[in-house]
């Protein structure tokens, strides 16, 4: 039986365009572009880390912003 990918969370980016990422309720840090989620991941444990599917809404919620966003909120 294959393991589940982890169900990650990105949150909305702060004043500076960063965001916080959660995996399974606990905090990986803050990413400041996509490819740090993949070192999260793979700081974690996963195997092959660099190929998981970051737009699969079954494994990732992205608030505030799809994968593209790392811009701070206007204002």
């Amino acid at each position: 039986m294959p393991i589940p990918a982890p169900r990650l969370v990105v949150l909305p980016p702060d004043h500076r365009g960063w965001r916080r990422v959660r995996c399974d309720g606990q905090s990986l840090g803050t990413a400041y572009r996509i490819g740090d989620i993949a070192v999260f991941l793979a700081a974690r444990g996963m195997e092959n880390a660099e190929d998981f599917d970051l737009t699969d809404p079954a494994a990732v919620e992205w608030r505030g912003g799809g994968p593209d966003c790392w811009t701070p909120p206007p204002g």
